[in-house]
């Protein structure tokens, strides 16, 4: 388990990363917040889950088939609360777009790593 939360810190943070690095520079060339974010989502997706899947849940028995659509059901559901989190604190504050992002990205994480552990790459 402690690996397995370890490989998702560090996929996790890679993903999230270039997550947040173009949808920072799609909103930089004039996308607005959300369009930058779904961008920004899009691009991560690819190494979030083959990153998740070679590394932080190496010893899963789930084939692909199973795997990546449960995964990505994860992944969009944990985006669509990012999304959902970002339109609400962009709209009823002055805060700036980057540190909103920052924010929610870290707090949907976790959501995510639960679901993903226990359902995603879980050998049914």
């Amino acid at each position: 388990m402690r690996a397995s939360v370890l490989g998702f810190i560090g996929v996790g943070a890679l993903a999230a990363g270039v997550h947040y690095v173009v949808a920072l520079l799609a909103h930089g060339l004039g996308l607005q917040p959300a369009n930058a974010n779904w961008l920004g989502f899009f691009c991560a997706f690819p190494v979030s889950y083959s990153g998740h899947r070679v590394w932080s849940f190496r010893g899963t028995q789930a084939s692909h088939q199973q795997a990546f659509p449960r995964f990505f059901s994860v992944a969009l559901l944990g985006f669509l609360g990012n999304q959902a989190l970002l339109w609400l604190v962009l709209t009823y504050t002055s805060l700036p777009f980057w540190l909103v992002l920052g924010a929610i990205m870290v707090v949907v994480a976790a959501s995510t790593w639960l679901l993903s552990r226990f359902w995603a790459f879980h050998h049914v």
